[in-house]
């Protein structure tokens, strides 16, 4: 996924004729840091590991992205995902720019206690770029809202109770309602919308899922809660396949239980390949970065694909869907909810206030409904992919700050 942000930045940026300097100036990131994160393992054995964190652009507010632990974090990585950021929080018309940040390592290897004393180093190398009006973390891939809490109490022993430092904590500790599901739900009103225009139903309509992990697993809850038919899932360990539609609660339990959906026996095993090329109306590639490559794009038979992880299809497999009248939801409109609701929940933070749930969501539709109307409205008027709409909905929004800010 080295470069995919900034390939369709570019085609945007040229079709809207912005310049060369200007095209310079968004995409080059304000700040990359990279620190030494060192702690002692469970077994008394020293450890160093590396972190990271990119802030891309502050023109719109403070920088906002998530913090994951990954093998495969690196500076590269992390470049490209602050700059999706801060096209995805601008997509949305949200007070905030874009960055991104992680430890590489492998949380499947390490213990709670281990986990924590990264975060606790990580912050300690890192806060004094981080902060409310600064740069806002919130989880990502591996990280959860007990690992908010620790950034939250690590930061708060440097600058004091500060809990709008970072968003995704546990309700119980200045969270919001809504924000676990916020993405997946953000997916469904996504989902809803685009369906609706075309004519069709949500009910009955066929639900494919790569990636069964938060973002993933609540989209398949909330769409098949509407009557929407999950027939292909699958995590990192494999997958599975039931034209007729697998039973969700029984899934889950299974997932619960075992912690994969391999060995369910409610359908057919297959392979995370199978799953995105399965039979179905709706793809949601929900995992990593660049898994439909070119080759599983000549593949692919849903006729909606919605962008649940960042950058999942490659650019060369985009071209290829165009050409194939695929219609692609991008990911910085489609699972822009997330970091919707971390908006909500940071403005809670600041305002010391707690909203209900309802208002909650009934603010992110409003928000996912308008920015769905005005990146269609762009992809008609200018006759482009939505993808394409949605980059120059963003540019236009983070140009004008930059220019009236004052370069």
């Amino acid at each position: 996924m080295a470069t995919e942000s900034q390939d369709y930045f570019r085609k945007a940026a040229r079709l809207m004729d912005v310049g060369e300097r200007i095209e310079t100036l968004l995409a080059t990131p304000l700040r990359e840091v990279k620190v030494q994160v060192s702690i002692e393992l469970d077994s008394g054995e020293i450890r160093t590991f590396n972190g990271y964190r990119v802030q891309h652009d502050n023109s719109r507010g403070p920088m906002k992205g998530g913090l994951r632990f990954h093998p495969g974090v690196d500076a590269q990585e992390c470049v490209e995902l602050a700059t999706l950021m801060t096209w995805k929080t601008a997509v949305v018309n949200l007070p905030f720019g874009g960055a991104k940040g992680g430890v590489t390592c492998d949380p499947s290897k390490l213990s709670a206690r281990e986990l924590e004393r990264i975060t606790r180093k990580y912050v300690d190398q890192t806060q004094d770029v981080l902060g409310p009006t600064r740069d806002v973390p919130g989880p990502d891939v591996n990280t959860n809202p007990q690992v908010m809490a620790w950034v939250m109490d690590q930061y708060g022993r440097y600058h004091g109770h500060s809990p709008a430092v970072v968003t995704g904590k546990p309700v119980d500790l200045y969270g919001s309602k809504g924000r676990d599901s916020a993405t997946g739900r953000g997916l469904l009103l996504v989902c809803r919308e685009i369906l609706r225009d075309l004519n069709r139903p949500l009910k009955g309509a066929r639900i494919a899922v790569q990636g069964f992990g938060n973002v993933g697993s609540h989209a398949a809850r909330l769409l098949c809660e509407e009557g929407a038919l999950l027939v292909a899932v699958s995590d990192v360990h494999g997958g599975l396949y039931n034209a007729q539609g697998l039973d969700l609660a029984g899934l889950f339990d299974h997932v619960k239980r075992t912690g994969s959906v391999v060995g369910f026996g409610g359908g057919t095993s297959c392979g995370n390949a199978e799953v995105l090329t399965s039979d179905c109306d709706v793809l949601i590639p929900a995992a990593l970065g660049g898994s439909i490559t070119a080759e599983l794009a000549a593949e692919v038979k849903a006729k909606i694909i919605l962008e649940g992880a960042n950058g999942p299809i490659a650019p060369a497999a985009d071209e290829i869907l165009e050409r194939r009248g695929v219609l692609v939801v991008p990911d910085i409109l489609a699972s822009a909810g997330g970091v919707t609701v971390s908006y909500f929940e940071w403005v809670q933070n600041q305002q010391h206030l707690a909203w209900e749930e309802e208002r909650v969501l009934a603010e992110l539709e409003r928000v996912m409904k308008d920015a769905y109307d005005r990146v269609t409205q762009i992809a008609r008027n200018r006759r482009v992919t939505l993808r394409t709409a949605a980059y120059v909905l963003a540019i236009g929004r983070v140009g004008k700050a930059t220019v009236l800010r004052g370069i």
